[in-house]
């Protein structure tokens, strides 16, 4: 089924018990070419064989016996998914790739998928990000693992490889795993020769049967290699292009006279080498070595009149040619058939067919073992698989019996790919470098729950292996364990401390906070993680771009010599392009570019202006690497400052994530570029007729369109057919409406779309952010998944503490998730709010005054139900009260429910305040007053006191008896009148107080009376909260304050609350202030006419501290009824 060939080699034979007739794990050692992938394809029928019935028929599960595949390249993952698509697919069997390349795919599709093909990085990925929604609850199907090119482990990436088999390593020993094909989970690694497979074996826990080693003898094709040393150039660029004036040179030496490959690191540098050697070859006229025969170069001669590509058709006619993806696919299918044929004797291409399509040759040749990394931005050492995939291509077994490899190097690394070659180079772990990060998503994954997880965990790493290879030279072999259980605490701390997992007091157990759910999400570096944790408070864009570049995903961008003078350019900016600049320590913008953040940061603002003056093309490369690292760390600041409730720096990561994404500010007048078939060409002479947003594109005539863009029809239908693929129109209102609740204010946002949505495959996302400007808080965030598809209206009710004072502004942001230009920001002023009635500039509003700190007032428990608001403070602490039965006194008829003085909107129809009508109001509300219940206060007064306080209270009463009426039932109720031990208290000194008569009344509120205000109506307070002071012997005994009669402010600000349980009743105390009274008054007591026979509380004035005022409601000095 698998093998198209008839037989077995000797390796093959050699494992084929092994892989088809057990369920043993096993780690092969053998050379590249020497027909590895027949051992995979043999472990894969033995677990599909678990499928067939007793009766011999295939009954096939989908998903649940699956195989994960795991190879360093996405080439040789696409290659093996064609293969085995194609051989098993018949049987319905599911092969699904898991590679940067598609993003394609669900939770659902790798749950049916019955053979996973991924790397290592984003098997760990997918692992890590989906693992609330269920990213591990496939492992249980995982039966088989194949691990292609193990030797990756000795690569910086290999520590990703290290992790995802550390995890699954961790996960089947999980007692809930027994029953799952997990548990049994069958490891299969091949590689090519190294000395130490031994430990690699005892990592993937391999019996000594699964062990197999082969040396070069098994290669069907002998293979000599030779390494060159060349003295480097000033900088890696130039050192490859120096090297493509040796090539001829080592070809006519070594090749033979039969094909070659050369592999060069980039598309254009092998289109320089075919071109360099088909000039070489162009001089050597009928003697070019390259062609052979006659017929050869007539084959030639019309290959290259069928070619499309120019270039390529003056290098074919010398029997030269090149191979890239930048090709079509009609010359990639000349070119290749060509060369198997062997008229084309010479083919430069780039790494990627290594991995590809079968192209086997008699010399390969490897100019320059170091590649440009597009994301890293700089030349790196080709990864040991690549080099070995290179020199794979050598030799064709059905026409030679030998190959050549010639590797082309510096000299300094000349050693290096001699071991590697020689299969001396040992094997080690990576993972000590980046502990840190895997440790946090194993943590977050929950397969690390607590110390000893962590340290089991890292003993089930190849970084713990007998060698003790990547721990620390010179290790004893008893010290290891210590040694590992020093990292996990020392990493386990620092994670602690930098809030990314949760441990308690002992520090054993280990739970997962949001910045390491976040790091490990978005697969962040530690260090840059740290960076986002200091970020300030109300976190500018410019600060956010700072962060991005001290990040360590870019920290390997590096300055260079020539770039300075375009840098220090840049950011002069005589043009004001720039949105931000590198300033001195002056506040001038600096003259000289110095340090590698600095670079980034220009960059970075050249790129976002839209039009960028930085067109080299290692900058051009810097600048892809800093948008696409910039806007996962940007992300990842929005997530944290969301979580943090930081509404200016949740807004402003958003917008800067999108712009990176973009390459584009949100106020660029290139904003079209986002649009499908426009680039910048068009986005300038779009500009030129002043379109520059979407609306004036939706407006714009399509024939003029193709006009200033120098296009033909219908090229304007197609641009303004782009708008299309934007999201529909959404209209956001925000609103006050009125609340309830007390101290709340209502917000109500509400999203209505304006136009109906397109059919289209393309989602649109949208964060809607509701936040208090002043306060930097986030009040609501919402994720609408899907902009055509909400219904709507849609409505969303906020509520917010009321300000106290001022205003409050709430803005409400609608931010799109991938385009700028289109976000909807709206905002509502919240005015501070008295007695449910919102304060605004220009309307009157009567002074107010709050009681002092030192009054409490004994509140009725039945007043107090009816009275209460819908909500009470956050600030106050509540519990159950009780209390006794107390007067209300409230003299002025009330409409507030918190007791606030209502506001003056009107001057006319207002009723004057006079004496009459003051002691007619008093009269009144006296007849309604009830009779207090005894009370059984533990503090209560004495027998002496209570009888010297009814005797003063009768001599008072006798005074003013023309004014007040008093109750006739006052004395009816009794109170203890002695204490627990049975004495009598004293009466305090300070009870003196001036005797009051009719006359001293009238012509103290005569006085006053003249600074009295004109009110619409008379508006009793209720004054809801009263208290006893508790102070031995009631030093201050329930007296009047001397003339002062103040209108009582409850202030919600403040407020405490205390109960004293007194044998089953309770009293409620509310702090409340007292107005400030005049000098005179201060320190003067009158004695309550209404309160014989009863607990009585001090009043004290607050003399300082309370603000002035003009005019007041009720009186200023008069009485103070508690």
């Amino acid at each position: 089924m698998f093998c198209i060939c008839r037989y077995f080699n000797s390796l093959q034979s050699e494992c084929f018990s092994t892989c088809f007739l057990s369920d043993v794990n096993m780690v092969i050692s053998a050379p590249t070419g020497s027909g590895k992938t027949v051992l995979f394809e043999l472990c894969i029928l033995r677990l599909l064989s678990k499928f067939i019935s007793a009766e011999g028929r295939f009954v096939h599960i989908r998903g649940t016996l699956k195989t994960v595949y795991i190879a360093p390249s996405k080439a040789l993952i696409q290659e093996k998914l064609r293969d085995w698509s194609q051989k098993l697919g018949s049987w319905g069997i599911t092969c699904l790739e898991l590679t940067g390349d598609n993003e394609f795919y669900n939770l659902r599709n790798i749950q049916e998928a019955d053979i996973i093909l991924t790397t290592p990085e984003k098997f760990d990925a997918v692992t890590r990000y989906r693992v609330k929604d269920g990213g591990l609850s496939f492992f249980s199907d995982i039966a088989l693992v194949l691990i292609d090119e193990v030797h990756l482990l000795n690569d910086p990436r290999g520590a990703a490889l290290e992790a995802i088999v550390s995890r699954l390593k961790m996960v089947a020993q999980n007692p809930e795993m027994k029953s799952s094909s997990l548990a049994g989970v069958r490891y299969l690694a091949v590689s090519a020769t190294i000395p130490n497979i031994d430990d690699l074996a005892e990592w993937l826990m391999v019996p000594i049967q699964g062990i197999k080693r082969f040396g070069e003898e098994m290669r069907p094709v002998k293979l000599t290699t030779k390494v060159f040393g060349y003295t480097p150039a000033k900088n890696d660029f130039l050192f490859e292009k120096r090297l493509q004036n040796y090539i001829f040179d080592i070809l006519m030496q070594y090749s033979r006279g039969k094909s070659a490959l050369v592999f060069c690191s980039t598309r254009k540098g092998a289109q320089e080498a075919a071109q360099r050697l088909s000039q070489i070859a162009m001089t050597f006229g009928y003697s070019n070595p390259f062609i052979k025969s006659r017929e050869q170069q007539e084959r030639l001669r019309e290959a290259s009149l069928t070619c499309s590509d120019k270039q390529m058709q003056s290098y074919i006619l010398y029997g030269v040619g090149y191979h890239n993806g930048g090709l079509s696919m009609k010359d990639r299918s000349l070119i290749e058939g060509l060369f198997l044929n062997g008229d084309l004797q010479i083919l430069c291409t780039t790494n990627t067919l290594a991995h590809g399509i079968n192209l086997p040759a008699h010399t390969v040749v490897i100019k320059s073992t170091q590649y440009f990394n597009k994301e890293k931005g700089l030349y790196m050492e080709y990864d040991r698989s690549m080099i070995l995939q290179m020199c794979g291509r050598a030799g064709r077994p059905p026409f030679d019996d030998t190959g050549m490899v010639l590797i082309m190097t510096r000299r300094e690394t000349v050693h290096l790919y001699e071991n590697l070659l020689n299969g001396c180079e040992l094997v080690e772990s990576q993972l000590l470098s980046c502990v840190t990060e895997h440790l946090t998503a194993e943590i977050v994954q929950l397969t690390v729950t607590d110390i000893t997880r962590a340290i089991e965990w890292l003993n089930c790493s190849y970084l713990y292996n007998p060698e003790n290879y990547a721990i620390k030279k010179g290790i004893p072999s008893n010290r290891i364990e210590k040694h590992i259980q020093e990292i996990c605490v020392k990493k386990v701390n620092e994670l602690s401390h930098y809030q990314m997992i949760w441990t308690d007091e002992d520090g054993f157990l280990l739970r997962p906070l949001e910045p390491g759910r976040l790091m490990t999400k978005y697969y962040l570096k530690f260090d840059t993680m740290k960076y986002i944790l200091q970020a300030p408070s109300n976190c500018s864009i410019e600060d956010a771009l700072h962060i991005i570049c001290r990040a360590d995903e870019i920290a390997w961008i590096q300055l260079r010599r020539n770039e300075k003078k375009l840098l220090n350019d840049i950011n002069a900016d005589k043009d004001g392009r720039l949105r931000f600049h590198i300033f001195g320590d002056k506040g001038k913008r600096k003259k000289r570019i110095q340090t590698r953040e600095e670079k980034i940061f220009v960059l970075a603002n050249d790129c976002l202006t839209g039009d960028p003056l930085a067109h080299d093309l290692s900058m051009s490369q810097d600048i892809t690497s800093i948008c696409s690292n910039g806007n996962r760390i940007a992300k990842c600041m929005k997530e944290y400052f969301i979580h943090k409730k930081n509404y200016k720096g949740a807004i402003n990561s958003t917008l800067l994530a999108k712009s990176l994404h973009q390459k584009l500010w949100d106020d660029s007048p290139y904003l079209l570029k986002q649009l499908p078939g426009i680039g910048m060409v068009t986005a300038k002479a779009l500009h030129s007729m002043g379109v520059k947003s979407f609306e004036t594109l939706s407006e714009a005539d399509p024939r003029k369109i193709e006009i200033v863009t120098g296009r033909k029809y219908p090229f304007g239908n197609h641009i303004k057919e782009s708008l299309l693929s934007l999201p529909p129109k959404v209209e956001m209102k925000v609103e006050q409406a009125e609340c309830p609740r007390q101290g709340k204010s209502k917000i109500v946002v509400t999203l209505t779309r304006l136009s109906q949505p397109l059919i289209s495959t393309k989602r649109h996302y949208a964060d809607m952010v509701v936040g208090v400007e002043e306060d930097n808080l986030i009040l609501s965030h919402e994720k609408i998944s899907r902009v055509e598809e909400f219904s709507s209206p849609y409505s969303a009710t906020i509520l917010l503490s009321s300000p106290q004072q001022g205003k409050l502004t709430v803005k409400a942001d609608l931010i799109f998730e991938d385009l700028i230009g289109i976000d909807i920001h709206q905002e509502v002023t919240v005015w501070e709010i008295v007695s449910n009635v919102i304060h605004k500039p220009g309307m009157k509003q009567v002074s107010s005054f709050r009681l002092s700190k030192d009054v409490f007032l004994v509140e009725d428990d039945a007043h107090c139900a009816s009275q209460a608001p819908t909500e009470e403070p956050h600030e106050l602490n509540e519990s159950p009260r009780e209390v006794d039965s107390m007067p209300t006194f409230k003299l002025i008829d009330e409409e507030s429910e918190d007791g606030a003085p209502a506001i003056e909107t009107e001057d006319n129809d207002c009723q004057i305040i006079s004496e009459r009508t003051v002691f007619d109001h008093i009269r009144e509300k006296a007849k309604k007053l009830p009779v207090l219940a005894t009370s059984t206060h533990e503090c209560c007064p004495s027998l002496e006191t209570l009888t010297l306080i009814r005797k003063r209270t009768r001599e008072r009463q006798l005074e003013v008896n023309n004014i007040i009426e008093i109750f006739e039932d006052a004395e009816k109720n009794e109170v203890p009148l002695a204490n627990d031990a049975g004495k009598l208290h004293p009466e305090p000194e300070a009870s003196t107080s001036r005797t009051l008569t009719e006359e001293t009344i009238f012509e103290h509120i005569r006085r006053k009376a003249k600074n009295f205000p004109l009110l619409d109506e008379l508006k009793s307070i209720n004054t809801k909260s009263s208290s006893l002071r508790n102070k031995p012997a009631l030093e201050n005994q329930s007296e009047f304050c001397g003339s002062s009669v103040g209108t009582f402010q409850e202030s919600h600000s403040g407020v405490s609350r205390s109960s004293t349980d007194t044998r089953g009743s309770k009293l409620v105390t509310r702090q409340v202030q007292y107005p400030e009274s005049s000098t005179e008054a201060n320190g003067k007591q009158l004695c309550s006419p209404v309160m014989p026979k009863r607990q009585c509380c001090s009043v004290e004035l607050a003399g300082e501290g309370t603000r002035e005022v003009d005019s007041f409601m009720g009186f200023k000095s008069v009485f103070s009824f508690l």
